[in-house]
């Protein structure tokens, strides 16, 4: 890569620096200039650098999942951490790991494994560290080990000004800092850069299966979810799939451990569930079946619409209910899936859908979900977030929706960066 027509504060900052291609764009938004740091100090210079040219400011990883959040309304800079991309500590006895932001999770997967070891990050995308951090992106295995940022014991970052700062350390019981962990996991780079991360590990299983089953309903499949949630069976993961149209819902279940235990453990929960639910046949499968391995890129940039749908455990009926209501009100014929025991279900919409249609979807689900505490003394806590949609669907609604959070959101934003320089609107309300 060339320096191009860079300004020189930035090319005297970061080796790796060039004037943006046509292919260097934010959902649509042309960047002027990529500049690829490789550690923090280099990091640290760039932005001070941009800072006093006055840049906007967007990260980017594997660009994965660039295509998520709203567009940002300015991209000057993109800073790409491809060159991020060390493993810098690797401590198996205290089953800790300390990476770049840029290191691919394969590549994590592969050196952990190594020590009998995974860092229990599964989305089926995969992606970088420091992308599936700034999205909170989570796969299966969040039932049991939850979002990367409750994996995450310590974090290094540089502010819009160049500042860095880090929290948390290199041992599990070392819970200081979490608070700035938790702040960037989910941020879209609006917080500022992730250079680096510290993560706690967990055992590598000897034998994974999936135990699945077929449902008619929505009351039968939160029916199961439920049964297999309570049991003392130690499931690792549950899913859900509802591919639309007539086909029936199926629920998943992992079991993982040494081999003798999945074993004794899977029969137990073919005793369980032929005792506490009727018509019932289990397939078994290395993998999900809601995710097979062959075409497993959950949420990929197919062109249409993906909608997070999040909601308290207990409410699985009535929000699967209402999500197929308000598809079926707007005529379509939406996939659902997700992982329903977490609280978290994805729709996704094909793209030859009509925008209007999407969006009259979209609004009249966020309708519905709200009025699911109805009667109750309980009120609704059931969201509808879309994580990514066509550009005439963006132009027709709210990605975000409502977030009753937004004042506290924006105070943030405030004090991390004031001038609104990092990956500005990305977030809701224009943070």
């Amino acid at each position: 890569m060339t320096a191009g027509s860079a300004p020189a504060e930035l090319t005297n900052a970061c080796a790796d620096v060039a004037a943006a291609s046509d292919s260097d764009q934010i959902a649509g938004v042309q960047a002027r200039y990529v500049a690829a740091p490789s550690s923090t100090e280099e990091a640290s210079a760039l932005l001070r650098a941009a800072a006093g040219l006055g840049l906007t400011v967007v990260p980017r990883g594997s660009g994965r999942r660039m295509h998520w959040g709203n567009p940002p309304s300015s991209c000057d800079l993109i800073v790409d951490t491809r060159r991020l991309d060390r493993v810098l500590e690797h401590v198996a006895g205290d089953q800790v790991l300390r990476v770049q932001a840029g290191v691919l999770l394969d590549d994590v997967a592969t050196v952990v494994a190594k020590a009998g070891q995974r860092l229990s990050l599964d989305p089926a995308a995969g992606g970088c560290v420091g992308g599936v951090l700034a999205t909170n992106a989570a796969g299966p295995l969040r039932y049991r080990y939850g979002a990367p940022r409750d994996l995450l014991i310590g974090i290094t970052v540089v502010r819009a000004d160049g500042t860095v700062a880090r929290s948390g350390g290199k041992v599990v019981k070392n819970v200081a800092g979490y608070d700035l962990g938790k702040l960037f996991a989910g941020s879209y780079g609006t917080m500022g850069l992730i250079t680096e991360a510290t993560f706690r590990l967990h055992p590598q299983p000897e034998r994974s299966e999936w135990l699945t089953l077929d449902r008619p309903d929505p009351e039968s499949a939160a029916q199961a979810a439920r049964v297999i949630a309570d049991s003392p069976l130690a499931p690792s993961a549950i899913e859900l799939s509802w591919p639309g149209g007539n086909q029936p819902l199926t629920v998943s279940v992992l079991l993982e451990g040494d081999e003798s235990s999945v074993g004794v453990r899977a029969d137990r929960m073919r005793t369980l569930l032929d005792r506490e639910l009727a018509d019932v046949e289990l397939a078994v499968s290395p993998f999900c079946p809601a995710r097979p391995p062959a075409d497993g890129r959950e949420l990929a940039n197919d062109g249409g619409t993906a909608i997070r749908v999040g909601f308290w455990a207990g409410q699985l009926a009535r929000v699967l209910t209402t999500i197929r209501t308000a598809t079926v009100a707007n005529e379509l014929n939406a996939a659902i899936s997700g992982s329903p025991r977490a609280g978290l279900l994805y729709v996704n919409v094909h793209a030859e859908v009509s925008a209007d249609a999407v969006a009259r979807m979209v609004v009249e689900l966020r309708a519905g979900l709200a009025g699911l505490g109805a009667g109750s003394v309980v009120p609704s806590t059931a969201s509808a977030v879309v994580l990514y949609a066509p550009p005439d669907v963006r132009d027709a609604v709210d990605l975000w929706g409502p977030v009753p959070s937004l004042g506290l959101m924006r105070a943030v934003k405030d004090q991390f960066d004031p001038q609104r320089r990092m990956a500005p609107g990305r977030l809701a309300g224009g943070i």
